[in-house]
């Protein structure tokens, strides 16, 4: 612990609020709150930790608070901080999984379909269901009972559906809004759980078709009974109140959390979900801030009552939530809850091994490579590639690994814009430049090491923009290859040197997963630009063809191969003069020859 910390950690106040963790660069790599700011960040310097803990103490050199009114105001601005920071150890709930519902629309002639957005347009949402097959084997039988309208935008004739008794056609005949109204308020019961009366009625006008020889009627009342018993009788009821209540538990062991949720619909257990996450705050506070995250971000829909375990605030998450927040006491629910910590436990047991192993892929290989190379806190990699063809369209790219995952969020691409012909020195020198450029004007995270594609040459040229231009001191090493263009050597220091790393250990890997990251990378993007730009030379010298028609031209074909397949028809499909097209055509015929 430094004397700055010291210092600041006397002064803390016995008041609630959040505090930022930063690193040597400033950056913000933790948020948390507490209800007493003095002895939750005290807790961080104090005392041994687990190993997940004691990695994010190694890297904090500095450290922030804001005190807050109240604890649920301590809640919502870390909530905010996260969002906005998007610190490294945080756990963000970055799944945008939305769940589909079956909605009826608020028209002159309804429909029904499946959607993943809810809005407030006088429509009425039934689910959500716990994946598109399920809301889409419902959506399906209502179809086939119900025969409301399926087009977008009514046609000018009768479809198919029609046909089938699967749609009124309101497209040509003229339907009163009685008989929709009905057939609404059918639904919904439906929807609503309760199925018991449809099904008593198609058995009635089965038995009634089988009375008068229509056999094949009969045979379709009975597959639609078969089909509500498989799709809206297939769970088993779990609630009979038919409320929506969504229970969390989570189970912790050796740094990491599990977070299991049960959601139940309509009095049935409908999905589950499941999240597992390294935890540095106490996990009763670091569910709270997994169930205002899960809500407020609208990663699912909020119900009627949510239960959890005893320990949780829950006045704060009611308060935020706007909902009932209970801790069971005894009977179903408290069951139910039982079962649900239960399989966090079972969950958490079941993937340590592969969490372990991915941990030893990916942080310790990025650490394991650090003390090889001498560079502590060996966190943020980025990596540079540059890729032509003899000089043509000449572009580069970068890729970010932050302890030892790839951030492709974070990959950048460029177009080389003052190197002429193939110079790959020049060209890494004029791509570092940009970069690091931008990097300090910006105010961006500087890397732990810049790794080039390349040997000596290219290290050199990285050098001299870093140091000699930009004045920063930045640890650069350069990645060669073999015959078979496979990962071979690192080479790092000064003069560079080849750094001896086991060819299977998890930090080689790690710099072969970099090489070849960033190598397709740079590859897919140059083949963009060169494909670009040979449909423009292609075009070229052609009367009628400008710019405007070349993009044109691309965004109707897509790629200058299948535009050179195309006939003469099929280019004046593309909208344009038959002057220019005859042109366009009888120019490739004459370079397939």
């Amino acid at each position: 612990m430094n004397k700055w910390i010291k210092e600041k950690l006397a002064v803390l106040p016995e008041k609630p609020g959040c505090y930022l963790m930063k690193d040597k660069n400033g950056t913000i790599i933790y948020v948390g709150k507490a209800k007493v700011l003095k002895n939750r960040v005290r807790s961080y310097f104090n005392g041994a930790h687990a190993g997940k803990t004691q990695r994010l103490v190694q890297e904090i050199v500095d450290f922030e608070y804001i005190i807050t009114a109240s604890n649920l105001e301590a809640l919502i601005l870390e909530l905010n901080l996260i969002k906005k920071h998007d610190p490294k150890y945080n756990v963000m709930l970055k799944d945008d999984k939305t769940y589909p519902y079956i909605k009826i629309t608020n028209e002159k002639h309804p429909r029904v379909f499946t959607t993943r957005n809810v809005k407030k347009d006088g429509g009425k949402y039934f689910g959500p269901y716990p994946s598109a097959s399920a809301a889409n084997e419902t959506k399906k039988l209502l179809d086939r009972i119900y025969p409301l309208r399926k087009c977008s935008k009514l046609p000018t004739k009768a479809c198919i559906y029609y046909h089938l008794n699967q749609c009124l056609a309101p497209c040509v005949y003229e339907i009163p809004p009685e008989v929709y109204k009905e057939t609404v308020s059918e639904m919904v019961r439906v929807l609503n759980g309760k199925h018991d009366f449809l099904k008593n009625n198609l058995e009635r006008k089965m038995l009634e078709a089988a009375e008068k020889l229509e056999f094949e009627r009969a045979k379709e009342y009975r597959d639609q009974i078969t089909a509500i018993e498989t799709v809206l009788e297939s769970q088993n009821m779990i609630d009979k109140t038919h409320l929506d209540r969504d229970y969390f538990a989570y189970a912790v062991d050796k740094g990491w959390m599990c977070v299991q949720v049960f959601f139940i619909r309509k009095g049935k257990l409908i999905e589950r979900e499941v999240s597992i996450f390294p935890v540095y705050d106490e996990p009763n506070d670091a569910l709270t801030t997994f169930m205002a995250t899960f809500y407020l971000e609208k990663l699912y829909p909020v119900p009627k009552e949510v239960y959890v375990p005893e320990g949780i605030d829950i006045e704060i998450l009611s308060e935020l939530l706007k909902i009932k927040v209970l801790v069971p006491k005894k009977g179903k629910k408290k069951e139910l809850l039982q079962l649900a910590k239960v399989n966090a436990e079972t969950a958490l047991r079941e993937k340590f091994l592969l969490l372990e192993r991915n941990e030893e892929r990916t942080y310790q290989a990025s650490r394991k490579l650090g003390e090889a190379m001498g560079i502590s806190n060996l966190s943020r990699i980025e990596a540079f590639d540059n890729s032509n063809i003899q000089g043509v369209s000449p572009v580069s790219a970068m890729i970010v690994f932050v302890d030892g995952k790839p951030q492709p969020k974070m990959y950048r691409k460029f177009k080389v814009q003052t190197v002429k012909g193939a110079d790959d020195y020049q060209t890494m020198a004029e791509v570092i430049r940009r970069r690091y450029i931008r990097v300090l004007r910006d105010g961006l995270p500087l890397p732990d090491l810049v790794i080039v594609d390349g040997g000596k040459g290219q290290i050199r040229a990285a050098k001299e923009v870093l140091e000699d231009e930009l004045n920063l001191c930045i640890p650069i090493a350069g990645l060669a290859k073999d015959e078979r263009h496979k990962t071979s050597q690192l080479l790092y220091g000064d003069p560079p040197e080849i750094i001896s790393l086991d060819r299977n250990s998890h930090a080689f890997y790690l710099l072969q997963r970099i090489q070849d990251e960033v190598h397709r990378f740079a590859i897919t993007f140059h083949r963009q630009v060169h494909a670009k730009s040979l449909f423009q030379s292609f075009l070229d010298d052609i009367p009628g063809v400008g710019e405007k028609r070349k993009q044109q031209l691309l965004k109707h074909f897509g790629s200058v191969k299948k535009m050179r397949e195309a006939t003469y028809e099929e280019l004046l499909e593309a909208k344009i003069p038959k002057n220019v097209a005859r042109s366009i055509y009888e120019k490739k015929e004459n370079y397939d020859q």
